[in-house]
């Protein structure tokens, strides 16, 4: 970084965590100017005003920008980032914090994250990651996650409807919650080289290794070897999942029968009326195809 006062666009949710961190974002703001950072700040009341301004504020290519928020703002932000080489920062506030936690970023005061950042700024300190893109009938979204479908998609359905508990707590009870309406899916998938007709609880396409919070739904799931972790779990009881949902915490449930974990870099998914989401958000309906861009984001570490 050469340039004397860096020029950072922040962009802050002001429902991050149904309002609990609103204020975050400006205390932010306020430390990066401390730090002789040239500031334009990005708060709209609508996540489609929030995208528009943020693809702009990238269009005047800033040095960085910075997602304060949860998934769902970092997803907004990989969306507004895409083909540029602007690097993203996050500061996270939201329930989930998923792909942060990938990436080793932890909660901080605001002065402590916005020196982070400024910090791996002028050192240069980037890291390239990898991004999924998924295409439904909707049409194209990038995620830097995991793609949900079946259960863990109906959990997070539930938890973004839900007001309590804040934090990973809601997704837990979101979880126990859809339990008692369990049914499995009906599902085809195609890698490119077989076609896999199957019934399954749930399919996770994860790049990352966490969801809900930090349940480490992929354990091995690396953001930079290029690959998905594609989860399949195989029809079990209301009982067996209940055994089955505390192992998801410490990655162990992999070892289970039940789980089948293969590596692809593309594939496609049918069912009926299948909802999808990914970090954190709704992205369509089956059938989609789901292909990996290779080291496509660029990080401040």
């Amino acid at each position: 970084m050469t340039r004397e006062h860096p020029r950072i666009a922040v962009a802050i949710n002001p429902t991050s965590s149904f309002g609990a961190h609103s204020a975050q974002g400006m205390r932010v703001v306020e430390a990066l100017a401390q730090h002789g950072v040239e500031v334009t700040t990005l708060i709209e009341a609508s996540a489609d005003k929030l995208f528009n301004a943020t693809v702009r504020a990238v269009t005047d290519a800033p040095d960085a920008l910075v997602a304060v928020g949860g998934d769902g703002l970092v997803n907004l932000t990989i969306n507004a980032l895409a083909e540029t080489d602007v690097p993203l920062a996050i500061v996270p506030t939201g329930t989930g914090n998923d792909l942060a936690r990938g990436l080793g970023i932890r909660r901080q005061k605001s002065d402590a994250a916005a020196l982070r950042i400024v910090s791996a700024l002028r050192a240069g300190s980037i890291r390239a990651v990898d991004v999924g893109v998924v295409t439904t009938s909707l049409g194209e979204r990038r995620f830097g996650g995991v793609v949900s479908v079946g259960f863990d998609a109906r959990v997070n359905a539930r938890a973004n409807a839900m007001r309590w508990p804040r934090g990973g707590a809601r997704y837990v009870l979101a979880t126990l919650r859809e339990v008692v309406s369990l049914r499995d899916e009906k599902l085809t998938m195609t890698d490119g080289l077989e076609t896999l007709q199957f019934d399954a609880t749930f399919v996770s396409i994860a790049n990352n290794r966490f969801i809900g919070g930090g349940m480490a739904i992929a354990p091995e799931a690396e953001l930079d070897d290029g690959l998905f972790d594609v989860v399949r779990v195989d029809p079990v009881s209301r009982l067996e999942l209940l055994m089955f949902f505390p192992r998801v915490f410490t990655g162990t449930h992999t070892k289970l029968n039940v789980v089948h974990v293969r590596r692809q870099r593309e594939i496609s998914l049918t069912g009926a009326g299948i909802d999808l989401y990914a970090d954190g958000e709704k992205l369509g309906t089956l059938p989609a195809s789901i292909r990996m861009l290779p080291g496509e984001l660029r990080v401040l570490a």
